[in-house]
């Protein structure tokens, strides 16, 4: 449905996006993970066609990006709808602009998305999950193929975020492809596919239990231990220590196999100044994505 191949975008002597390429299928929901500055924002863009890559194409449901505009829908990072104009307003507006004037259509969207009792509230006046919801039925109002979902729950409730997703789990299954950026693990862990990306370049990309597999051969072990600078810095002086990753109360030790577990207990333990439990385990999607990020900068 999406096929991206060799994006390049550069300002000034800056390759914001550096000869990205990926394929997303119909149904899917594609998740775009990095940093800030990685270039998730300007990818989304180009595949939007807001802005033009310097080199590279871009097919959506095997058109070029201007013959396909009637296929998509794009929600942006910030609010983008008209502040004062009522929630009716924006989507009629929206709406209009592709030749719908299904108001029952409308009126459901408003209803799926628990907008109706604020169906004459100015757009300005929604709290910020409200908003979110605003943006997602106004990109809906067209019924487009695919959705673009640029960090569509920044800075909204736990509550609205699962809401949400439930959601796109649901237009997934209708058949709606969704192209997300987010930088929240837990979301990322949502997709059916992931791209990681860092200074624009590609540095994993697969399903979310194919990429916690990126970092090869590796054993993880986790310390009960409340966060320990001394600790973290003894461990990082160990050869063949990836990562060390604090949650919590939990400390997260990435090793390169061949390591002695037992000569990181004892460089624990010559800091803890007492015995200690390490407890093997799987990497998680974090741990990859600061691992790999590091590395790419590196």
């Amino acid at each position: 449905m999406i096929q991206a191949n060799h994006l390049v975008k550069r300002f000034t002597k800056i390759k914001s996006v550096d000869d990205l390429s990926f394929s997303v299928k119909k149904g899917e929901i594609f998740g775009l993970l990095g940093p800030n500055a990685a270039g998730k924002t300007t990818t989304i863009r180009i595949l939007c066609g807001i802005m033009k890559a310097d080199s590279g194409e871009v097919r959506i449901n095997n058109n070029s990006i201007e013959a396909s505009k009637k296929d998509f829908g794009y929600v942006a990072q910030y609010f983008g709808q008209y502040e004062e104009l009522s929630v009716w307003e924006n989507l009629k507006f929206y709406a209009e602009m592709y030749g719908v004037d299904d108001e029952a259509r409308l009126l459901h969207l408003l209803e799926r998305y628990q907008l109706s009792a604020f169906k004459e509230r100015k757009a300005g006046e929604l709290s910020g999950g409200y908003k979110r919801r605003l943006a997602l039925v106004c990109a809906l109002a067209h019924d487009p193929k695919v959705l673009f979902l640029d960090e569509p729950t920044a800075g909204i409730d736990p509550v609205t975020r699962k809401l949400l997703w439930d959601d796109f789990y649901a237009l997934s299954a209708e058949g709606k492809t969704l192209f997300v950026t987010t930088h929240y693990m837990e979301e990322a862990s949502r997709c059916h596919q992931l791209a990681f990306i860092a200074e624009g370049k590609m540095i994993a990309q697969g399903t979310p239990q194919s990429i916690k597999k990126a970092l090869g051969d590796v054993d993880v072990f986790t310390l009960n231990t409340a966060y320990d600078p001394l600790l973290i810095k003894a461990i990082n002086t160990i050869a063949g220590v990836v990562l060390t990753n604090q949650f919590g109360e939990n400390l997260h030790i990435v090793i390169n196999r061949g390591v002695e577990k037992e000569q990181l207990i004892a460089a624990i333990e010559r800091v803890k100044q007492h015995k200690v439990v390490l407890e093997e385990t799987e990497p998680d999607l974090e741990d990859v994505f600061i691992a790999l990020t590091q590395g790419a900068r590196s």
